[in-house]
């Protein structure tokens, strides 16, 4: 049965990029720190990375991230979804505008008509593989508010940003229900249950 996960790597005060994010920062000032462990993986990160890449079938994204990774310092052919183990899957953008030029054009659809249609075109095209919902912040919140995750998987990265941009922002109690973790020497991955 396929499963949608959001997975995105965090600091340890809550955030995914960290100050001025932007098309030529992309994770912010001092944010790459948040992707040491899939970058320069231990041995356990090497394990998350393959049994995600793996496990994977499709990848929704929202705008935003696209234009950083499509940007020229952007992915390339060594690297994508899965860091550098090219995985390629197919790609799906939530935006409300598709742009006029894509760089990774072979890699990417663009979704123009809401989440909730990307999540099913994702499922629709993923088998028996997951959905993996990979950011940003604001496409993992409404996929999450809208009740389209199954889990939550988040990568803590040992790193205190002070600022960035929030994976959460106030709003209505939600509970979770940890069925796994696995600390490395730079993350502790852990998985939730979306109840």
């Amino acid at each position: 049965m396929t499963r949608v996960i959001a997975d995105i790597s965090m600091s340890l005060d809550g955030f995914v990029t960290g100050p001025n994010p932007g098309v030529a920062n992309g994770l912010g000032d001092g944010g790459e720190a948040l992707h040491t462990w899939a970058l320069h993986p231990d041995p356990v990160d090497a394990d998350v990375l393959d049994e995600m890449v793996a496990a994977t079938g499709a990848v929704i994204m929202g705008r935003r991230l696209f234009d950083i990774i499509d940007a020229p310092g952007g992915w390339n052919d060594g690297m994508g979804y899965g860091a550098d183990r090219a995985a390629e899957p197919p790609v799906l953008v939530v935006t409300h505008n598709p742009p006029d030029h894509v760089r990774l054009a072979d890699r990417m659809t663009f979704v123009v008509d809401g989440l909730p249609s990307a999540v099913a075109k994702a499922v629709s095209i993923a088998g028996d593989h997951d959905v993996v919902i990979m950011g940003g912040a604001e496409v993992i919140r409404g996929a999450l508010d809208a009740g389209l995750v199954d889990e939550l998987r988040l990568h803590l990265a040992p790193v205190l940003l002070g600022a960035g941009t929030p994976l959460f922002r106030g709003g209505t109690l939600r509970r979770f229900r940890q069925v796994h973790a696995r600390p490395s020497g730079q993350a502790t991955h852990v998985t939730y249950l979306v109840d």
